[in-house]
């Protein structure tokens, strides 16, 4: 494991996406429980990847979910429901990233829902170049339905116990903070321990960045 600062660590994984070879968009996925630090670090990569010259598409899992009709057969709070009927995994490689691998003709979408009307997105078909890389964040990245999608694999872990703590800061103006509480209690943390039971997500990454300290995190770089 390495410990440093945050543009250490940044500079690290720059390297790290800089040193895949392929002859397509390089995809990249950032991987880890809600509330971990999934969406600064993306960001954050993307600044620096754009700095040095690279076309980088961000996009997000939060853009691929099943309109909220579809997400709750099982109830609210169901951890289940979060893993199996929340994310739609064919659009996601239909639109983007099968356009983006290999014998793809790099025409993409970087969405097709809109979840704050609740509406279906149909943005206009862009074309990527050969050296763009996507950041693409989310949970549950590493399941079978995608596995075999990405060319570098991030996961950034955080104790599950502090992801609540940082809901409650991140979400208090929108939700109370026992409605915070219970959605994390009984649907994301439930979901992401049925997640680890199942994929086993960190045996198959290629970086593994500690976040409980953001600002000196600790990251290990995986073989397989």
């Amino acid at each position: 494991m390495d410990q440093g600062t945050r543009s250490e660590l940044l500079g690290r994984l720059a390297e790290a996406v800089g040193s895949i070879a392929v002859a397509h968009p390089t995809r990249v996925a950032i991987d880890g429980p809600p509330a971990a630090g999934k969406t600064t670090l993306a960001d954050e990569l993307a600044v620096i990847l754009r700095d040095q010259g690279r076309d980088v598409i961000r996009a997000t899992i939060d853009d691929f979910l099943f309109p909220r009709a579809q997400r709750y057969p099982r109830g609210q709070y169901s951890a289940e429901g979060c893993y199996f009927d929340t994310h739609d995994y064919h659009a996601l490689n239909r639109v983007l990233l099968d356009p983006l691998g290999p014998g793809g003709d790099r025409g993409f979408q970087y969405a097709v829902y809109d979840r704050t009307a609740d509406t279906a997105l149909s943005p206009p078909v862009t074309t990527a170049t050969a050296d763009t890389v996507l950041l693409f964040d989310g949970v549950f990245l590493m399941r079978p339905e995608l596995i075999d999608r990405w060319d570098l694999r991030i996961f950034v872990s955080t104790e599950l116990e502090k992801t609540v703590d940082r809901a409650v800061i991140r979400e208090r103006r929108v939700s109370s903070r026992a409605e915070i509480e219970r959605r994390w209690r009984e649907r994301y943390i439930p979901s992401q321990q049925f997640y680890f039971a199942a994929v086993r997500p960190t045996d198959r990454v290629d970086i593994i960045v500690h976040n409980d300290d953001p600002q000196e995190p600790v990251w290990e770089t995986r073989t397989h």
